[in-house]
């Protein structure tokens, strides 16, 4: 327990946590964006997903625990090693060469502001249901079309969804080099890889309020 405090309190040690949690993180969209696609099939097909995941019961709490857990360390790492940059630098990001660093990276705290409050309205709106206009237990594919008919919410999701493609991209690339694999040679293929998943799930998620706004969501 003393060696993962002490690993903790490293900036490497925050480094890695926030790559682990990341991965995880990634899984989880992946899977989670894959479900949401299918309301381009049926509602019916989302409604028989949810209704698989609600049969596992109690159980659905480790995995949502797991998930929890990820958020906070990932987020609270982020925040130390933002404030030991800061510290480091002895001033704000104005006071030095910006365009050293790409924009993802420049944005990534903003970014990551905005997911999370996304994160917080996403489960308001259609795990609880509380700001839904009408919100029924159990009909997902429905809760999940009738939840973008407001033109505002829909265009809050897609620009929440360019921001996780930034946050992605930029995070993605960063998990390599984090965990040792940086090497001229396969930076190519971490450029790939990186670009990929960021268009597979930020893409796949968008273009849900995407179809909203342009009426192709029924």
């Amino acid at each position: 327990m003393n060696a993962i405090i002490g690993l903790w309190r490293s900036t490497i040690g925050k480094k890695i946590a926030m790559s682990l949690t990341g991965l995880l993180l990634v899984g989880f969209l992946i899977s989670h964006m894959i479900s949401n696609v299918l309301v381009f099939v049926d509602g019916a097909s989302l409604d028989l997903y949810g209704a698989w995941l609600r049969g596992f019961g109690p159980l659905l709490w480790i995995p949502r625990l797991i998930l929890l857990g990820a958020v906070v360390i990932h987020i609270a790492a982020a925040y130390q090693l933002s404030a030991l940059a800061r510290a480091g630098r002895g001033g704000s990001y104005r006071d030095h060469d910006r365009p050293a660093s790409t924009y993802a990276s420049r944005t990534m705290r903003w970014g990551g502001v905005l997911i999370l409050v996304f994160i917080i309205f996403h489960i308001l709106h259609y795990t609880v249901g509380i700001i839904h206009p009408d919100f029924r237990v159990g009909e997902v594919g429905r809760n999940l079309v009738r939840g973008m008919e407001s033109k505002p919410v829909a265009l809050f999701y897609l620009v929440s969804m360019i921001a996780l493609g930034a946050h992605f991209l930029h995070g993605i690339w960063s998990v390599f080099q984090t965990l040792g694999i940086n090497h001229p040679t396969w930076n190519r293929w971490r450029r790939g890889i990186a670009i990929g998943l960021t268009v597979l799930v930020a893409g796949g998620f968008a273009s849900i309020p995407a179809a909203a706004l342009l009426g192709w969501l029924r």
